[in-house]
C-alpha cells in the first residue's frame, strides 16, 4: 500500500499513546512517514487539516484520518495483513475466544480504566517539562484538573496504591506460571490461550503504558513498585524493550515531513476501498449526512470537530470535513467519545 495510501504518523517523541503506535508498525515492518508536533497546543498542523482534536497521535492513511489510538490500530490490522515483519518474533493473535478477550480486556483496562491516568500521576514533580508553565496550562485545559508541582505531589501516593495493585495483578496472576509473555513461554510451556514462545498483541496492549513510566527516573518508588518487588514483570517489561529496540534498528530510519509536505500528501491521498454505512438501528438515531459534532469524554473534550455523519458502526463513528475543496474523514472509536447532532436533541 504506497502512493495516494501513504501512512502518515503525527506525533512527538515523549508521547507514551505514539510509542505505542510506533512500536506496532515497527514490530509489523509496517512502512510509514512521520509529520513531529510539539507537545502542547497550538499544532499549526493539525489546524492546516481542519482537525480541531487535540490528542496525539494522529495517523492518516490517504485521506482517512484515524483518531485515538485504538481506532489506528483497528485501521492497520485490518488494512495490513499479516505476517508481521520476520526480522521479530511478533506473531498474529490466536483467533481463539480466549485470547482475544484477555486482550481487549488488556486494553480497556489500561485506557478505559484507570491505570494509564494512575501511572500519569506518577510523573515526579522535578521532571523538566512538568516545570515548564506553557505545559501545566496545556494539560489543565486538556485534562480539567490541576497540573501544579503541589497537586502533581498530592495526587502521587494514591496513585502508586492503584499501580501497586496493577503490578500485583500482572505478577501473581498474568505471569505466576513463570511465562515469558502474556499467551505463553518460549519453551513451549503455558500456552493455554492459543500460542506459546512469541509476544502477541496482547503483550502491546499491557505493556505500554507500564514501560513508558518505567523510563522516566523517579516515577517507580522504590520498595514499592521494582524489580525485587515484582521480579516476573520486571522481566516481561525487560524483554519487551529489548523485541522493540531490535525492531528499531531494522526500521531505520523514518522519513520525516514538514506540515506543508504532510498537507499536500494528505490531500493527494485517497479514500479506502471499504463503504462507510450508518447502522440504522443504532441506539442514538443518527441518519446518515447529519451535521455532528465529536469530541473525546475524558481529556481534550473543549476541542470538537464538525463534520458530516457518513459511518456509525459498533466500533467507530467517521464524520466527513471539508478541506480546500476536497474532502478528509476522521474516525473515531464509540468508546470515549461522544456525537451530537448540530442544532439536534441527540446525545
Amino acid at each position: 500500500m504506497a502512493g495516494d495510501r501513504d501512512v502518515i504518523l503525527f506525533h512527538y517523541k515523549g508521547s507514551p499513546y505514539a510509542r505505542r503506535i510506533v512500536w506496532y508498525l515497527q514490530l509489523r515492518g509496517i512502512p510509514y512517514k512521520q509529520c513531529i508536533q510539539p507537545p502542547y497546543l497550538p499544532r499549526h498542523d493539525l489546524s492546516a487539516l481542519n482537525i480541531s482534536y487535540r490528542r496525539i497521535p494522529i495517523l492518516s492513511i490517504g485521506r482517512d484520518i484515524y483518531c485515538d489510538t485504538r481506532s489506528i490500530l483497528s485501521a492497520l490490522e485490518t488494512l495490513y495483513p499479516w505476517p508481521c515483519n520476520p526480522t521479530t518474533q511478533f506473531k498474529p493473535l490466536p483467533s481463539t475466544p480466549e485470547a482475544k478477550a484477555l486482550t481487549s480486556l488488556l486494553s480497556k483496562w489500561i485506557i478505559s480504566g484507570e491505570i494509564f491516568w494512575r501511572l500519569a500521576s506518577l510523573l515526579p514533580s522535578s521532571a523538566p517539562l512538568l516545570k515548564d508553565p506553557k505545559f501545566q496550562n496545556d494539560r489543565a485545559e486538556f485534562t480539567g484538573r490541576s497540573w501544579s508541582a503541589e497537586n502533581v505531589d498530592k495526587m502521587r501516593p494514591e496513585a502508586l496504591v492503584v499501580v501497586r495493585d496493577a503490578f500485583d495483578f500482572l505478577e501473581n496472576t498474568v505471569f505466576a506460571d513463570g511465562r515469558d509473555w502474556v499467551l505463553g513461554s518460549g519453551d513451549g510451556a503455558h500456552g493455554v490461550l492459543g500460542t506459546v514462545g512469541s509476544p502477541t498483541m496482547a503483550d502491546l496492549e499491557a505493556v505500554w503504558a507500564f514501560v513508558w513510566i518505567k523510563g522516566i527516573p523517579g516515577a517507580y518508588e522504590a520498595g514499592v513498585i521494582d524489580r525485587e518487588n515484582y521480579p516476573r514483570v520486571w522481566e516481561w517489561m525487560g524483554r519487551w524493550e529489548n523485541l522493540v529496540a531490535i525492531a528499531d534498528g531494522y526500521t531505520g530510519r523514518v522519513e520525516r515531513l514538514s506540515g506543508e509536505v504532510a498537507k499536500e500528501a494528505v490531500l493527494g491521498g485517497a479514500f479506502g476501498g471499504k463503504e462507510l454505512e450508518v447502522d440504522g438501528k443504532d441506539p442514538l438515531g443518527l441518519k446518515k449526512g447529519v451535521e455532528v459534532e465529536v469530541w473525546p469524554v475524558e481529556s481534550g473534550f473543549n476541542h470538537r470537530d464538525r463534520g458530516r455523519l457518513v459511518g456509525l458502526s459498533k466500533e467507530e463513528m467517521v464524520i466527513e470535513k471539508g478541506l480546500e475543496g476536497k474532502k478528509i474523514r476522521l474516525h473515531f472509536p464509540r468508546i470515549g467519545f461522544r456525537v451530537k447532532e448540530v442544532n439536534g436533541a441527540r446525545l
